[in-house]
C-alpha cells in the first residue's frame, strides 16, 4: 500500500512540480489562504472580466470582486478565459440552484448514506471537512441528480464559514471500507466538475486517508479528469504516519476525535 502512495504522489508531482511528498517529511507548497487585499494587477482583470460578463448577464453585478478573483485564479488570470467560466457557472447555478440554495428536503437519499461531516478549522482557519468513501453508494431512487444536489449543499455549507480572502477549505477523504460498491466513478466525475468549474480556488487541501488497493484502479479513471490546480492540492497519507501528518495541519482541538483529536464530528447537513 505504501508503494502506491508513493507512486501516486510521484505522479502527481511529476505532472506539476508542486506536490511535496507528505509521507517523507516535506514541506506541502503554500497556497492562497489569508488574501484580503486584491492588488493592483488583480483589480484591472477583474474590472475586465466585469465589462465582458455584465454585457451578456447583468446579474452578475452581484458577484463580488473575490469570486471574479477566485474564477482568474483558476484560468492563470486569463481574462477571456475566466470570463467564459463565469459566465458558464452564473448560467448552471440559475438552472441548477434556482431557488440559491438546496434544502436537505431535497436530496434525503445522500442524507441518509451519513457520509459528510463539518466540524473545526486548520491551523490557516480553513473549515475541514470530513467524507467516507466508503459510505457512499449509488444512489438508486434519486439518480445522479440528488448527489449533485448533495455536493452543492456541502460545498455551500463549507464556503459559509469561510470569509473574503479566507476562502478555502480542507477535505479528509477517509477511504476505510471503500469497495466495489463505492466505485461510482460518474458520481465522483460530476462531484468533481462542480468542485472545478463553479466552485473555482475553494479547495485549500484534500487529504486522502486509509487508502485501500481498490481505490487505484477507480483513481486512474478519475485521474485525467482532475484539472492541474486541483491536482496540487491533493496529499495522500500513510496509515502508520495519519495522526502526525493530520496534525501538522491540524491542531488537536480542532482534529476529528476519530483521528485522535478533541472535536466530534457534524453531519453536513446539520452545521
Amino acid at each position: 500500500m505504501e508503494g502506491k502512495i508513493e507512486a501516486a504522489e510521484k505522479e502527481l508531482n511529476n505532472n506539476n512540480g508542486l506536490i511535496k511528498l507528505q509521507q517523507q517529511g516535506q514541506e506541502i507548497q503554500s497556497v492562497h489562504c489569508d488574501d484580503a487585499t486584491i492588488n493592483e494587477q488583480e483589480m484591472n482583470k477583474i474590472s475586465a472580466v466585469r465589462a465582458v460578463v455584465e454585457k451578456q448577464d447583468p446579474s452578475s453585478k452581484e458577484v463580488d470582486d473575490f469570486a471574479i478573483r477566485r474564477f482568474l485564479r483558476a484560468r492563470d488570470l486569463d481574462v477571456d478565459k475566466a470570463s467564459a467560466m463565469l459566465l458558464k457557472y452564473l448560467k448552471w447555478k440559475k438552472s441548477f440552484v434556482p431557488n440559491g440554495y438546496i434544502s436537505p428536503t431535497e436530496i434525503p437519499n445522500e442524507i441518509a448514506h451519513n457520509k459528510m461531516f463539518l466540524q473545526g478549522v486548520d491551523k490557516l482557519g480553513r473549515p475541514i471537512a470530513v467524507v467516507f468513501g466508503g459510505r457512499h453508494m449509488p444512489n438508486k431512487q434519486g439518480g445522479l441528480e440528488e448527489f449533485k444536489r448533495f455536493v452543492v449543499l456541502a460545498l455551500d455549507k463549507l464556503c459559509s464559514r469561510t470569509s473574503p480572502g479566507r476562502e478555502k477549505f480542507v477535505v479528509i477523504g477517509d477511504l476505510q471500507g471503500f469497495g466495489y460498491s463505492n466505485s461510482d466513478v460518474r458520481a465522483y466525475l460530476g462531484a468533481l466538475s462542480i468542485l472545478q468549474d463553479c466552485y473555482p480556488e475553494r479547495l485549500g487541501k484534500l487529504i486522502v486517508v486509509h487508502v485501500p488497493y481498490i481505490f487505484w484502479t477507480m483513481w486512474k479513471l478519475v485521474y485525467p479528469f482532475i484539472d492541474n490546480n486541483t491536482k496540487k492540492k491533493i496529499t495522500f497519507v500513510e496509515n502508520k504516519r495519519l495522526k502526525e501528518t493530520l496534525l501538522e495541519d491540524i491542531d488537536e482541538s480542532q482534529l476529528p476525535d476519530i483521528y485522535g483529536g478533541k472535536m466530534p464530528l457534524v453531519p453536513i447537513h446539520e452545521a
